[in-house]
């Protein structure tokens, strides 16, 4: 008979982890007597970071005391105690080979059923003093699993465990967590386990995503479900020379080349809404800047067009300004990036301000072409006439769809700027705009545009209750962190490491503009990023979660420790990789 031994509880609390504050609840001791189960927790115990761990679905982490002796051995360890994995029940028995999904159990007064696998992340590995922990307790097949509470009532150490239902498709914890975890991921295995009424609802999305990248028929690279499925990988590793074809100038601020390959050789039709990066080379003796720009024209396999949006101050925009003509020669990445027109007959809004126009006006290009008979609402704010780019590109191109609309927004109207011609009316874009134009709900919507512009229009078209998948957004430069359960994480401009450049290999993060030696100092690119306060997502620092996924431009790594499954094509895992020569990253 299963025994509950130990019954752990702890409120969340700051420690010091490299230099940072974490706020974590990992930290669990033994309590004595009869304890409250409630719905979402035990009685005085708390979780700090509810975006990844309690709730209704986690509330109770169970973990057995084979592991802990498991881990003793395996570790060399002898100090262990009750609740040293962060769990809040310490068992004997429920293996995780033996448990399945959905199974029921009786522990006291309170009724419980078995939701998913533990999500492993940094903080155990800061517990159990072992950073690589999340990694080993994943690939160990030895997670542990969580609770969800059906009835509340009271528990205490030496309370029997009595199953009292089995859980459907018998798919034991140990196999869910394989099946998400390690390659080889069977569409039968995936229909199974989505079969599990009790299966949590963030783990379910991980399946089915998984079960419909099997289902395409496409070579699986990467994870769908730890990182969202994005486009193909690139049409070519590094760089090519593509020779400039054209120049012209779209608006005051905003200039186009036209780039053909200079080699003759086609080139790789992009997706509309892709980008590009250059690689520029102003001056001879100092490390080449890099700037990415989307793809604004035709997507075709002869041709690509870069929009470049010139800045008082902007070195690359200069350059290419002031010295690139026609029959120059540029170093040109494939096509890369997800935020890309998805397919369907639904309506489309494609919503833009300034230069953010680019990636949008490929879709319409694409949308065009294909004489689309969806809706299609082309939204676009400027300053004034201008500052307007595309103008009479985009007007001509709605008249090729049959439900083509448009809507244009000058924040401040030149005094010959003629409203009903020129611009519909002053201001800026707003869902209250949207609302008023009878804009469907149930479009696809597209956003691109200054960073305040899409914080603004993307919290409100959640808040009009336009669900998430429905919200696509493209932002320029560095994107966000994500570094769960730091305090008070700050978000200084991207600058060269402190020290003395290492004599590594050079280092590029692409969106950030640093470029910069790899150092002995540092074990992964991770932290190289976090030195240079370039802005990263990540969770496990492992390579078991992809939190950390990002674009690999150019260059190769090596992994340490190996991830439990390789990233997509033209990727890398920050968090566990280092450069075997020149890097350059897409953050």
């Amino acid at each position: 008979m299963a025994r509950l031994l130990s019954v752990n509880v702890g409120l969340p609390r700051d420690i010091a982890w490299r230099g940072r504050t974490v706020h974590t609840g990992i930290w669990k001791q033994s309590v004595q007597g009869r304890c409250m189960v409630r719905r979402l927790n035990i009685d005085g115990d708390g979780q700090g970071d509810l975006a990844g761990h309690g709730g209704e679905q986690r509330a109770i982490f169970v973990y057995q005391v084979d592991s802990y002796h498991y881990w003793e051995a395996r570790l060399g360890r002898n100090n262990f105690t009750y609740g040293q994995f962060g769990e809040n029940f310490t068992v004997d028995g429920l293996s995780d080979d033996d448990v399945c999904i959905g199974d029921r159990y009786r522990i006291g007064s309170a009724l419980f059923e078995v939701t998913q696998p533990r999500v492993t992340c940094y903080r155990v590995g800061i517990r159990m003093d072992e950073p690589r922990m999340a990694a080993l307790l994943t690939s160990s097949s030895r997670p542990g699993f969580y609770f969800r509470v059906l009835e509340e009532g009271e528990v205490g150490a030496g309370d029997e465990i009595v199953k009292t239902a089995d859980g459907p498709e018998r798919m034991t914890v140990a196999a869910t967590n394989a099946l998400l975890y390690f390659p080889g991921h069977a569409a039968d295995e995936l229909e199974r386990a989505l079969r599990v009424p009790a299966l949590s609802p963030g783990w379910r999305t991980s399946f089915l995503a998984l079960l419909q990248h099997e289902q395409s028929g496409h070579p699986m690279t990467g994870n769908p479900g730890l990182a969202p499925e994005g486009s193909p990988p690139p049409g070519w590793a590094g760089f090519r020379l593509l020779r400039v074809a054209g120049k012209r100038r779209e608006s005051r601020s905003v200039v186009s080349f036209d780039l053909e390959p200079a080699d003759g050789r086609p080139l790789v039709v992009p997706l509309p809404g892709q980008f590009v990066v250059l690689r520029l080379r102003p001056e001879p003796n100092v490390a080449p800047l890099l700037r990415s720009y989307s793809l604004s024209g035709v997507p075709s396999a002869e041709r690509y067009r870069v929009s470049v949006k010139l800045e008082p101050q902007g070195a690359a925009g200069t350059y290419l300004d002031a010295q690139i003509e026609v029959g120059d020669k540029l170093d040109v990445s494939g096509p890369r990036g997800d935020f890309t027109l998805r397919q369907g007959k639904g309506p489309v809004v494609l919503l833009s301000a300034g230069v953010g126009a680019t990636p949008v006006m490929a879709m319409l290009h694409a949308l065009a072409r294909a004489n689309s008979t969806r809706e299609v609402w082309w939204l676009f704010g400027a300053r004034n006439r201008a500052e307007h780019p595309f103008a009479r590109e985009s007007r001509d191109l709605l008249k090729d769809l049959s439900h083509g609309r448009k809507y244009l927004q000058y924040s401040r109207p030149g005094p010959d700027d003629r409203q009903g011609s020129d611009y519909d009316a002053p201001g800026r874009f707003s869902v209250k705009v949207l609302k008023t134009l009878g804009v469907p709900r149930e479009a696809d919507f597209y956003l691109c545009g200054p960073p305040a512009f899409l914080d603004e229009l993307t919290t409100g078209l959640a808040s009009w209750g336009i669900a998430m998948g429905h919200i696509h957004t493209e932002i320029f430069g560095p994107g966000r962190s994500s570094t769960p359960g730091i305090v008070g994480e700050s978000h200084p401009t991207p600058h060269q490491p402190p020290g003395w450049p290492g004599p590594g290999p050079r280092v590029s993060f692409a969106r950030s503009g640093v470029t910069t030696e790899w150092g002995t100092g540092f074990k992964n690119l991770l932290e190289l990023a976090e030195a240079c306060d370039v802005p990263v997502k990540w969770s496990c620092r492992t390579g078991v979660c992809h939190s950390c996924e990002s674009g690999l431009i150019a260059g190769d790594v090596s992994y340490d420790p190996m991830p439990l499954e390789p990233p997509a094509d033209g990727n890398l895992l920050i968090c566990c990789s280092r450069p075997r020569n020149d890097v350059i990253v897409d953050l």
